[in-house]
């Protein structure tokens, strides 16, 4: 999607096929929020009759301007009381929604200031809901013809006096909603395609394009690593685990960086301990977690944020052959930690197990890994959030903050230590899974043993990572989560 600003000055004489205007709930009724060459008294029977102002509802009106605006959307962006970012980025999804639905590849929205949210904040919302919006995944069909048109030019429309505000906002909008589709890309791609070698090449290429430095482990460095987990899940499949380790080194020199881990598990049958065949095919998404670091320091690296910031994706797949890991295997790690494996499809925290104790070595600031870790927590907090937890309180709430902005909401779960003794092993030092009852919580309990005393919060995004598109900017299949997310705690860490 290619994205614009323009004034509002002289809006009769540009060509603009759709200019969408919120429409605020208020006590007195649908209250829009027009440009001054656009007079309310104009549209008066449209809103009153037809319009409340709730969010998504919409009227189009046919202005019939040949060379200026051609249809004008009056689209409800609720109360004003109720406004929040993710509010603006629904709203904006459904104007190109509305905008598809018509036929049309542009569409314009006024933005003008509104109460409580500063109008660069407001752009940046705009922006992140219209390019999110605009993405689907046609890249495996084999025709285009039949597909409908998507909306490729989106301009943000505002007053003379907040185009350089608005500009700002615009630009961070476009970087963080096209990292975003790029998690979402990532995610879609068939295991056939997506394996551990397709998802380092990506992040080859990412890197290479936006000036980061990279390395990819294959097996031997994993064994001169000792990364000894990561390596006994993927013994199961023929394609070759890899380790990809991304720096964005614009801090201080020496300076603790920011972990980013994101479990990269291209395709999860559960090994031995086979998954049913129903939902299988949605196993593709088991390497959320590591499209979102990817997308995630893509973003980092073009809004240029002084700190140094590393993204670390373990990545294989979870098979079965006559090589596969079985029940009741005890393997090693790198931590020198010895695992009972009980269940061979609690394997993420196993190639996590590792990533993290690579990131201690990296002595971070602190570090915050992304998974599709448990079932458990699609029990406990459904598809509306992810669970948090972590050893420091402080960095759990920064997390849910950043969520609470980003629309990518957490909610804490505890790490008592009742939990962590549902994993103690007769015969190793740990087991893999400590049963049903509370299973997010001791699937945390068990990354906790590999990050020693650093800073950490694990986010189990199982819940969130894909889904049916219920939001405006969604469609049915990969979310992106948490990708916005991590991008907002690492800014927040310039303030």
């Amino acid at each position: 999607m290619n994205v614009c600003i323009s004034s509002s000055s002289g809006l009769s004489y540009k060509d603009i096929p759709l200019l969408a205007v919120p429409v605020f709930d208020t006590e007195d009724g649908a209250m829009p929020a027009l440009p001054s060459d656009l007079p309310e008294s104009t549209f008066g029977s449209y809103l009153s009759q037809d319009l409340k102002g709730k969010l998504g509802e919409y009227v189009v009106a046919y202005w019939g301007k040949e060379n200026g605006v051609q249809r004008i959307l009056f689209i409800g962006i609720g109360k004003t009381s109720e406004l929040t970012l993710e509010v603006i980025r629904q709203w904006s999804g459904h104007v190109v929604r509305v905008a598809e639905s018509i036929g049309l590849i542009k569409a314009s929205v006024y933005l003008s200031r509104m109460e409580n949210i500063s109008i660069d904040n407001a752009a940046q919302a705009v922006v992140e809901g219209a390019v999110m919006a605009s993405w689907s995944f046609t890249e495996m069909k084999s025709s285009y013809s039949d597909l409908p048109p998507k909306v490729s030019e989106f301009t943000v429309v505002t007053d003379d006096l907040d185009l350089e505000d608005v500009g700002h906002g615009v630009e961070i909008g476009e970087i963080i909603g096209r990292a975003s589709n790029l998690a979402r890309t990532l995610q879609s791609r068939p295991g056939n395609v997506a394996t551990p070698t397709h998802l380092a090449d990506q992040a080859l290429i990412m890197a290479k394009e936006r000036d980061l430095d990279i390395t990819v482990m294959g097996p031997i460095e994993l064994q001169k690593e000792r990364m000894h987990a990561l390596l006994s899940v993927a013994q199961g499949s023929d394609q070759e685990p890899r380790l990809i380790v991304i720096r964005h080194n614009k801090g201080i020199k020496g300076d603790p960086p920011l972990v980013l881990i994101g479990k990269g598990l291209t395709f999860d049958a559960g090994g031995i301990s086979i998954k049913p065949a129903k939902g299988m095919e949605d196993m593709i998404f088991d390497m959320s977690g590591g499209a979102a670091v990817i997308a995630a320091m893509q973003a980092v690296s073009e809004l240029e944020i002084p700190l140094n910031v590393v993204g670390i994706i373990p990545s294989s797949e979870n098979l079965l052959n006559g090589s596969a890991l079985k029940p009741g295997d005890i393997i090693e790690s790198r931590e020198g930690k010895t695992i009972e494996v009980v269940n061979t499809d609690a394997e993420g925290r196993l190639i996590l197990a590792d990533a993290l104790s690579y990131a201690k070595s990296l002595n971070p600031a602190a570090i915050v890994d992304c998974a599709t870790l448990t079932g458990s927590v699609v029990v406990a907090l459904g598809h509306h959030a992810a669970a948090v937890l972590g050893t420091d309180s402080d960095l759990v709430e920064e997390l849910r903050d950043a969520g609470d902005l980003t629309g990518e909401r957490c909610w804490p779960l505890p790490l008592w230590d009742e939990y962590r003794r549902q994993i103690d092993s007769e015969v190793a030092d740990i087991v893999n899974v400590g049963g049903r009852p509370g299973g997010s919580i001791t699937a945390a309990c068990f990354l906790r043993e590999f990050v020693g005393d650093f800073s950490w919060a694990h986010l189990d995004i199982a819940g969130t990572a894909y889904g049916e598109g219920k939001l405006s900017y969604h469609r049915k299949g990969a979310t992106g989560f948490p990708t916005k997310l991590l991008i907002q705690w690492v800014r927040g860490r310039c303030a």
